[in-house]
């Protein structure tokens, strides 16, 4: 069974909530159609609006959850010392199974531009490249630059670096890398690229979903942005949703919100759900719990999860077990070959799964993928490695009945379907 989405996604934002990223139903929004809604707006106060960032308490929306003023005040810092320094729109989406970057750069092209060219003129920099593995994305992107004027942009000079696709591609390294030259693989850290990035330079590397959130605080200001979310959590996210037999979608949503209800919304009967992988391939597997928590990034780190990049795919009558070993399959194609930990450890954990999800498995495979999972964590370059292990440990702790039936000869219950997909709940088209 392939689980991957061909058909047309569905986009939507939650009922009740006033878009902020999303622009539904109207095709690819031109520059005129940009300024008229209030785009591009002049800037005033760099320092002014790094203070409004701070108190909004913006995240960033690649996976880690960074705060992007930390990140700003970091490169504007070298600025002050006299320093050239560089930024980075990262939009190449290596999990599979989100969507939400392509969709911005396809679709809202200048909303991304805006917000680039105001973290731009926080950290000082004249120069900026749009990162992406998507040639439409490329193209939307291009166009938005060429009808865009020079005060649009606030002087910066945009350029565009396409890389073939991959999981380890949108790492930060990995894309300093590849715009400097080399292959889109992550190195090795220190130095982070806010310390040599681009050209050796000070680099601000940031998600594009991160940096659309950025032209509302500035239009807006910090109070209003937080008036949805949490107090930990504020504002809004993009969340992709696959799984159920169901075409992908993809929701604005407000931080916070009920998962059982979001997954409801997308049309999936919540009586039928398993589990999820939360957070794109990277966070792990979670149980029916997932039915019963919020979706913000401090009540997904207490149930050992993580929001990661937005992406819920959920498990209706896919075996855990079944997705577990194709994510590790997954991991273990894609690692960029660099660290003998990572090459060697996505190899083991899958052989391992693989054998349990064929009922070929013994009491020893399990014991060995169980504490692989534990003293591999922390030694790769990039974060691939951890991923796997996530997906390993959130296997045998939230899925211990489908272990001890694969493991007494790979039953599983009633309705149950075949699963070997090559990148589990892909999202090939939009």
């Amino acid at each position: 069974m392939s689980t991957a989405m061909n058909t047309e996604p569905v986009v939507a934002v939650w009922p009740g909530l006033t878009s902020r990223l999303l622009r539904v139903g109207v095709g690819v929004e031109t520059a005129a159609e940009y300024l008229r809604s209030g785009g591009y707006q002049h800037l005033g106060d760099a320092a002014a609006l790094l203070d409004e960032i701070a108190q909004a308490g913006v995240l960033g929306r690649g996976g880690a959850a960074f705060p992007i003023a930390v990140k700003l005040a970091t490169v504007r810092a070298a600025a002050a010392r006299g320093l050239d320094t560089v930024l980075v729109a990262n939009g190449e989406e290596g999990e599979p199974a989100s969507f939400k970057d392509r969709w911005l750069l396809r679709n809202r092209p200048h909303l991304v531009l805006d917000g680039l060219r105001l973290a731009a003129a926080i950290v000082n920099a004249t120069h900026a490249h749009v990162y992406v593995s998507d040639a439409v994305a490329a193209e939307s992107v291009q166009r938005a630059i060429a009808e865009s004027s020079e005060e649009d942009l606030g002087g910066v000079a945009v350029g565009i670096r396409l890389v073939a696709p991959g999981y380890v591609a949108g790492e930060e390294t990995a894309a300093v890398h590849a715009i400097n030259g080399g292959p889109a693989k992550p190195s090795d850290k220190p130095p982070r690229p806010f310390e040599q990035g681009v050209g050796g330079l000070p680099t601000l590397v940031s998600n594009v979903e991160t940096l659309a959130n950025l032209p509302f605080v500035h239009r807006h200001g910090a109070a209003v942005y937080r008036e949805v979310g949490t107090d930990s959590s504020p504002g809004t996210f993009l969340a992709t949703v696959t799984g159920g037999g169901r075409a992908a979608g993809l929701y604005e949503v407000p931080l916070g919100v009920s998962a059982a209800e979001l997954i409801a919304l997308h049309g999936i009967d919540t009586a039928s759900v398993r589990g999820a992988l939360v957070g794109g391939y990277f966070a792990g597997l979670l149980d029916r719990r997932i039915l019963d928590i919020s979706l913000d990034y401090q009540t997904l780190l207490g149930v050992g999860s993580g929001l990661g990049c937005g992406a819920v795919s959920v498990l209706t009558s896919e075996s855990p077990v079944a997705v577990a070993a194709s994510v590790l399959a997954y991991f273990d194609r894609e690692n960029a070959g660099q660290c003998g930990s990572c090459f060697n450890g996505t190899a083991a954990m899958a052989t391992a799964a693989a054998a349990l999800r064929d009922g070929l498995a013994t009491a020893e495979d399990v014991e060995r993928l169980e504490r692989w999972s534990v003293v591999l964590r922390g030694r790769g370059a990039c974060a691939t490695l951890d991923a796997a292990t996530n997906i390993a440990a959130s296997l045998l702790a939230q899925f211990p009945d489908d272990v001890a039936q694969h493991l007494a000869g790979g039953k599983t219950p009633s309705g149950t379907t075949e699963f070997t997909a090559q990148r589990p709940f892909e999202v090939e088209s939009l």
